[in-house]
């Protein structure tokens, strides 16, 4: 990958919930179990030959992971990892759905969203029982957040490698010429803070305080969602986005603020002056937006964008009522898992909980690519480097308060039914929340009812 970025399907969330529905549910296709765990011979000492299928495909990227398997060879003689890079989620779940001897033994994922499908569908091996025979405690290893978004109901087929965590990115130096001291916290000072920093062009900008339209980078519903955090369902399983408040409270603010920024038209109109996101013409490096959404590995970017003005982070703002709660943020990553079919679970377990649990090989990949250490062990590393601005998103990681979008059977179908709604409220098509939102949770709940069976 390139600096701006450390994993191109957790950068572009919306692609993810696409691709994510572009895969079949696994309802009932799965792989031979080997559920018996059975050795391979890789603890007696055998020679074994394991295969890793992962996604990334930029060349430091591709030299962390190398490194890691190295390191993990060198530690285990016996054990040797083959990889292949550059594997989408589609293919590797046709193999492992497939099985035999050219399926992968390991396999990560850049797409949470695709975590339900994995453990419903029986392709991923439950690794709690692993864990507990390790002695383990997830509860103790890794984050909350990162724990919940590996795992669906109570089934842990997958864990963190690595993850990613939302906050604010601020243009200090428009902040001073504005006259406000620092970062919002509230809802409300970010909305004010947002009409002071805009400077009107005609009817463009010069200056956007925010872009807050759910088409914009790095912001749609289910990040505004994480500083409420909304659970999306309830107890029985259903949709609670009809009956959680906070998601009708959201698309309220979010609708309020577009509104009064110039309205959707003004906004979207400016946003299609914006540069990539992942490059130096990104808006917030451009100076076209004073604050902006965004993720850890943007401050690497910066770092080397050099932007004309001084900018820093802080935790995204929160719900006025929440304001006890500031310091959380919504987060994902990449996870991965071991193949329910695999002959070779002994080995490839070794190699999981190598890269997920040893402290010094998760905190090297994270220095490598920019990303949030997945263990608590990890956030606290000496080794970790990590200046003031990277230490932001390290203290979302570890706030209890931080949040994520749960599992589902098929996976993120839900988010998307919620996002198109979303779309329809914020351009003012739809002003019936009320309504919208009753239909919005029979959709979901029908789609996730029709994944079962």
């Amino acid at each position: 990958m390139d600096t701006t970025r450390s994993s191109p399907l957790v950068r572009r969330p919306l692609a993810a919930l696409a691709a994510a529905l572009c895969t079949a549910v696994l309802a009932s296709a799965c792989t031979g179990t080997n559920s018996d765990g059975a050795e391979d011979g890789s603890a007696a000492g055998q020679d074994v030959t394991i295969t890793f299928w992962h996604g990334w495909n930029q060349d430091s990227e591709m030299k962390a992971i190398n490194d890691n398997v190295a390191a993990f060879e060198k530690l285990h003689p016996n054990i040797h990892v083959k990889v292949r890079e550059n594997i989408s989620d589609e293919k590797s779940e046709q193999a492992l759905r497939a099985g035999g001897p050219d399926a992968p033994d390991v396999v990560s994922s850049f797409s949470t969203d695709n975590v339900g499908k994995f453990c419903s569908s029986q392709v991923f091996a439950d690794l709690g029982p692993l864990m507990k025979k390790d002695g383990i405690d997830p509860a103790k290893t890794f984050p909350p957040a990162m724990l919940q978004y590996s795992q669906y109901q109570g089934n842990q087929c997958t864990l963190p490698l690595l993850g990613d965590a939302y906050g604010l990115y601020w243009n200090k130096t428009a902040f001073a010429q504005a006259g406000i001291s620092g970062p919002p916290k509230t809802f409300s000072e970010f909305a004010e803070d947002a009409v002071k920093l805009t400077v009107p062009d005609g009817d463009s900008f010069k200056q956007l305080g925010f872009l807050p339209n759910y088409h914009g980078y790095e912001t749609p519903i289910a990040h505004y969602l994480g500083q409420y955090g909304s659970g999306y369902f309830g107890p029985d399983g259903r949709s609670s986005v009809a009956t959680d408040p906070t998601v009708a409270a959201a698309l309220t603010w979010q609708k309020q603020l577009v509104d009064r920024l110039g309205g959707f038209e003004k906004l979207e109109k400016y946003r299609t002056t914006f540069g990539d996101e992942f490059s130096s013409k990104n808006p917030f490096a451009t100076g076209q937006v004073a604050m902006s959404m965004d993720g850890e590995w943007r401050a690497a970017a910066l770092a080397d964008d050099k932007p004309s003005f001084e900018w820093a982070t802080a935790p995204f703002p929160v719900p006025d009522e929440l304001a006890a709660t500031y310091g959380r943020g919504y987060q994902t990553g990449t996870i991965i898992g071991v193949a329910n079919g695999s002959k070779k679970r002994t080995a490839a377990w070794e190699f999981v909980k190598y890269l997920t649990t040893d402290t010094d090989a998760v905190v090297s990949f994270a220095n490598a690519i920019h990303n949030v250490p997945s263990t608590l062990a990890a956030l606290d590393s000496p080794k970790l480097q990590a200046d003031a601005n990277a230490r932001t998103f390290l203290d979302i990681a570890r706030n209890p308060n931080s949040s994520t979008t749960p599992a589902s059977v098929n996976g993120g179908a839900y988010q998307i039914s919620l996002q198109n709604f979303s779309f329809e409220v914020e351009s003012g098509r739809q002003t019936d929340l009320k309504a919208g939102l009753t239909a919005t949770a029979k959709e979901i709940d029908a789609a996730v009812d029709q994944a079962k069976k």
